[in-house]
């Protein structure tokens, strides 16, 4: 597999046009490329985690607005549903959201109740099924580990085979799937969660074995030459005349 870097600007120069690419990197510099590359790249719906059952994200979530997230009185926790336009993370209110400043109060933006995370995975999905996985962080610090032979393996397997056999027709055949422990305010935990589905072309693999890492992301940033007529809904940039 030949591996090309493209310049910061100057769009994909001599890979325009050259078929049977794939395409790793964010989505902001993948909207000045992707069309010339001729990649189609899947991601989750932006609503995907506020249409889960409570039971599966034990947390209020909704969809919103910038504008909207602004006016809040209370912390929360506010993200981008899916690239990342802005920091993901707890504001103690809206007038603290000044990484946002430069973008427009129609952005999308999905706003939850703050919970504590023991424990967070994140897992590689390749249709419908769990393909590697890592640990990536503790109580919200940095601490990746392999998900083989994890002492939570069996249950975040099982949680996540509970989900994917519910939901997983509402994904893109290849995705990341975070899924965490909820941390009980008092100690111990309070259950399983869906953390959120994310680009499978721009998500650290941490521990997880590159090789089925590897599969995943090719499936989720490949040729649209290739594509399935299953993930043309969750594609990236596709073209109107191109969703037939």
């Amino acid at each position: 597999m030949d591996v090309e870097v493209l310049p910061t600007s100057g769009g994909a120069g001599a890979l325009t046009g050259r078929p049977g690419g794939h395409y790793f990197g964010g989505p902001l510099f993948a909207a000045g490329v992707v069309d010339d590359l001729e990649v189609s790249l899947l991601e989750p719906p932006d609503d995907w985690l506020t249409s889960l059952p409570f039971e599966y994200v034990l947390r209020n979530i909704e969809s919103s607005t910038l504008g909207e997230a602004r006016h809040l009185s209370r912390p929360a926790f506010v993200k981008p549903p899916s690239d990342k336009s802005f920091p993901a993370a707890v504001y103690a209110d809206g007038n603290r959201l000044s990484g946002a400043a430069h973008l427009p109060p129609e952005t999308p933006v999905q706003i939850s109740d703050v919970v504590g995370w023991a424990r967070e995975f994140r897992l590689f999905v390749l249709d419908g099924e769990f393909r590697t996985g890592s640990q990536y962080a503790v109580f919200g610090r940095l601490d990746s580990a392999p998900l083989a032979g994890h002492p939570d393996e069996d249950a975040v397997l099982r949680f996540a085979e509970d989900v994917l056999a519910a939901r997983g027709h509402t994904l893109p055949s290849a995705v990341v799937l975070d899924v965490g422990l909820v941390a009980a305010p008092g100690g111990g935990a309070d259950g399983w969660a869906v953390i959120e589905a994310n680009l499978a072309w721009f998500a650290n693999c941490y521990a997880a074995d590159p090789e089925y890492v590897l599969d995943v992301v090719l499936r989720a940033a490949g040729p649209r030459s290739r594509m399935s007529a299953r993930d043309r809904r969750f594609c990236r940039y596709l073209k109107e005349s191109e969703m037939d």
